[in-house]
């Protein structure tokens, strides 16, 4: 008896651009060999010589001719008639976008859907010895603007965030460009086909791992079967740990067609569940599913990795009011434990999608739990990522928010459309359902806000999508512990008030763009779960150096043509000087400008992270229970709201959101008591054009844990201005998987200097220059549990006589990477790099806020003999370090 065949056609590809006077069947000239597989037609040209790269200096000018044409793909492959095989197919698992597919010179496929996964049967007398498999790839930017004509100019985004006109295409919306990508229309077979021929085959195998409210496991597994079922006999379900051990089997008996569930087993004792990271070790499982012939041979098989876990969106009313009232909860509770969601907004990591290799996937991964974050949300834009990158996210234990693929627009609603949608909305759930890291489906990305925001759009048919359709779709696939779906994000209030900080989730832009607040107003500006909110910094120089690409020495400043080819955000020039102007010193100098913004990223971005986390205060009282930044990642090199660049080099933010996300936490809130109501608002603290009368400490401590933690709050307060210090301690206990209140006081400053002219008010405090720093010290054995920094702000008034000579220390162990870091005054944002060329350096912290008599231990994997280049607020400008 005959097993399945699989045949991927991975070799003996070719491509050319189409002739448009010829047809399709007949190109016959000017084919090149692929040199890529999968593969997409800018990648082939790259390789080829017949493009710049895309990503340096102005080149993506250079390629938009690709987008309009026509191109087309063929691959030959031999096949042998195996006389007991019944069945063919061809299956396309993703076509970019616009495809025809001719087998042997017949059409057996019109594609028109990037998220489609694509199965077409065959006649076996359709196949030969040699066969020719041609793709026909049409041009979706053309067509979109031809639909465009036909139905309507419909509102999507703005001018930065690709034409309207995408929406009526099923291809990636970020391919159009966006506000951190460029516009590339690619095109081809971005991911694997398979010919696949056999008798009777296993066609779908749907497990459910379960755990009951009591995290008691349960298996029930379904099974879809197709063929000749004469030829089956029985399936044989196996379970099997990490270690390939096999935990319980069972053989079922088939008879006429079958689809149905074949096992439901109890498993009390027998498995663990599965927990995200922070909680739990992951456990992961594999269910086998073999389909047997009457001798017991294999004729098919399947294998399905699964975790054992519930998990669910709870929205009940909160027991207290906060700053907003009342309203409810929006937090994520996984076997039956509520967490604090801490994360990041995921775009795909290349344009090219086929150059993202699976070590490429699990390196950001890996980044993003290292920074002590638990949830990836996949935005709406993008792409609905391959199967690595949540197989990566179960080993992590990274929790998925997945959206469907809408962002930012009016998306229409006609049946043709709906009916693709609806297919892509299966296809997807049925691929994806049984990851354990899949916490929730989610409508679009900002469709509902931004109808709201504009006010003048009359119909929005994709609601019929989002609240008929992908909950459906949702609903009926993924089992009896459903995955949770929400129908936008944001979405929340009465009438879709999508800013409702009290109801929903919140995507808070009011910092850097919408209102334009300064950064400390995020204490003001939260939600119950904000799941986007950011603050753009550009990379490190090495990356920019990348993309200027040699450039002649006047485009090296912050405002040439070059540096804004490589930055898209909206209105980037004036929102970038509202922030930088409020807090740093004017630059025209690069480098320095480089490390302004990062700070600037850095001190925003894990400001919002304290004080929304110190939201999480308990139960009935989980005001805020997530925080997800945008973004983590980039497409190509460019400045935008990444805390780590295209190349994985992290920004001093990535290492602060860390620090905000460990499992113990210490925050600072300094609010100043000014002489005036109507004075200046509170990120000015006590300069400018008046004075305080004091100031008020509020620490706070969080603990991820679930138990209480006891721990010594040590305070050291010291005067930029003097030598005068300031330290004192307490005695505190971190409840568990809360903040907890911990100290509030006023804060201590330095006597009034006798020599010094009178203030005329003695009222008039002198804590302007103090920097106030905090640590958490474990009661047991002293080992620092957290630590932070206040300090006084904005930082273009500190003078930088108090700021450049620090008494910076550094010393190294060669055999471990440690880079022990010790100052004999306060420093504000020190970031360490390698000197020299190299690899990249891995830092395990980095961007410190170094206090006295407070040493820091950093571990730099790959340092080698290199030394160790030096930047920090006062000496902005990278240098290498001299003991």
């Amino acid at each position: 008896m005959s097993h399945t065949r699989n045949l991927e056609l991975v070799t003996n590809w070719s491509w050319k651009q189409r002739s448009p006077t010829v047809s399709v069947l007949d190109e016959l000239d000017g084919w090149n060999a692929a040199q890529a597989y999968p593969s997409e037609i800018h990648v082939e040209l790259l390789k080829s010589g017949a493009i710049p790269d895309p990503y340096l200096g102005f080149n993506e000018n250079k390629v938009q001719w690709i987008g309009k044409a026509e191109w087309l793909y063929k691959c030959t492959f031999d096949f042998a008639v195996d006389e007991k095989e019944t069945h063919a197919l061809l299956e396309f698992l993703g076509l970019d976008t616009l495809c025809d597919v001719y087998l042997n010179g017949v059409k057996i496929l019109v594609a028109d859907n990037m998220f489609q996964t694509h199965i077409v049967p065959l006649d076996l007398s359709s196949l030969k010895p040699q066969n020719t498999l041609l793709l026909h790839f049409k041009s979706a930017q053309l067509l979109a603007k031809e639909l465009e004509a036909q139905m309507g100019v419909v509102r999507a985004g703005s001018t930065n965030l690709g034409d309207p006109s995408r929406v009526y295409v099923r291809k990636a919306q970020y391919d159009w460009r966006w506000d951190w990508g460029p516009e590339l229309m690619t095109c081809g077979p971005y991911r694997p086909i398979t010919l696949k021929t056999y008798t009777a085959r296993i066609a779908e195998v749907q497990p459910h791992a379960l755990l009951s409210d009591k995290n008691q496991p349960s298996l029930k597994v379904d099974v879809t079967l197709a063929g000749t079922l004469d030829a089956a006999a029985s399936l044989r379900i196996l379970l099997s740990d990490a270690t390939k051990t096999v935990l319980k089997t069972q053989d079922v008996s088939i008879s006429g067609a079958w689809n149905a569930s074949v096992v439901a087993w109890d498993l009390a004792g027998a498995v663990e569940p599965w927990w995200p990271v922070g909680y739990g070790a992951q456990h992961l499982y594999t269910v086998s599913v073999l389909l047997l012939d009457a001798h017991g041979q294999t004729l098919d098989s399947t294998t399905t990795r699964v975790g054992f876990r519930r998990v669910a969106l709870v929205q009940e009313p909160l027991e207290e009011a906060d700053q907003y009232g009342t309203g409810t909860t929006f937090l994520f509770e996984v076997n039956g434990v509520r967490m604090f969601m801490g994360g990041s907004n995921w775009v795909p990591a290349d344009n090219f999608l086929t150059t993202i290799t699976p070590e490429r996937y699990r390196a950001w991964l890996t980044l993003l739990r290292d920074g002590n974050q638990n949830m990836v949300r996949l935005w709406g834009g993008g792409v609905y990522e391959p199967d690595v990158f949540y197989d990566t996210c179960d080993e992590l234990g990274i929790l998925v928010w997945q959206d469907f693929q809408f962002a930012c627009g009016v998306y229409p609603a006609h049946d043709a459309f709906v009916a693709s949608v609806r297919k892509e909305a299966e296809d997807n759930v049925r691929r994806l359902r049984h990851h354990p890291a899949l916490a929730l489906f989610c409508g679009n990305n900002e469709d509902y806000q931004m109808v709201l925001q504009w006010g003048d759009v009359k119909d929005f048919p994709a609601i019929k999508i989002y609240e008929e359709v992908l909950p459906e779709v949702v609903g009926a696939l993924t089992g009896p512990q459903p995955v949770p779906y929400h129908r936008g994000s944001p979405y929340g209030g009465k009438g879709w008030d999508t800013a409702d900080p009290t109801v929903g989730d919140v995507h808070q832009w009011n910092v850097w763009g919408g209102k334009e607040f300064p950064y400390q107003d995020y204490v003001k500006l939260g939600g119950r779960f904000v799941s986007e909110f950011g603050i753009p910094g550009l990379p490190e120089m090495k990356t920019v150096e990348y993309w200027m690409d040699g450039a002649r020495v006047e485009e090296w400043h912050p405002q040439s043509a070059l540096m804004a080819q490589h930055c898209r955000a909206g209105s980037f020039e004036r929102r970038f000087a509202i922030l930088m102007n409020e807090g740093f010193r004017v630059t025209e100098d690069l480098a320095t400008y480089v490390y302004n913004t990062q700070l600037m990223q850095s001190e925003a971005v894990s400001y919002a992270y304290q004080v929304w986390r110190r939201k999480w205060a308990g139960r009935g009282k989980e005001y805020t229970s997530g925080v997800l930044v945008w973004q983590l990642n980039d497409c190509w090199p460019v400045t935008s709201w990444a805390v780590a660049d295209y190349f994985l080099r992290p920004k001093p933010v990535y290492f602060t959101i860390a620090r905000q996300l460990a499992t113990f936490s210490v925050g600072i809130m300094r609010t100043v008591i000014k002489n005036r109501a109507n004075d200046r608002p509170p990120q000015y603290y006590e300069f400018g054009n008046f004075q305080s009368y004091g100031a008020t400490l509020e620490i706070w401590g969080m603990n991820a844990s679930l138990a209480p933690r006891a721990a010594q709050l040590e305070l050291h307060c010291i005067d930029l201005k003097s030598r005068w210090t300031h330290t004192e301690t307490h005695a505190v206990t971190l409840l568990p998987n809360q903040t907890t209140e911990l100290l509030r006081l006023p804060c201590p400053g330095p006597p009034a200097d006798a020599a010094a002219p009178p203030t005329g008010d003695a009222q008039f405090t002198t804590t302007h220059a103090v920097v106030v720093g905090a640590r958490l010290l474990d009661a047991a054995s002293g080992a620092v549990l957290a630590r932070c920094a206040d300090w006084p702000q904005p930082f273009r008034f500190l003078e930088r006589a108090l700021l450049c000579a620090p008494g910076l220390a550094l010393s190294f162990d060669a055999a471990t990477g440690a880079v022990t870091v010790r100052a004999e005054r306060p420093v504000k944002g020190l970031v360490l790099s390698a000197a020299g060329g190299g690899e990249d350096v891995r830092w395990s912290d980095n961007a410190l806020d170094v206090m006295p008599g407070d040493p820091q231990v950093v571990v730099a994997k790959g340092l080698g003999a290199r030394g160790v280049v030096v930047a920090f607020l006062g000496n902005e400008k990278a240098h290498a370090f001299e003991n």
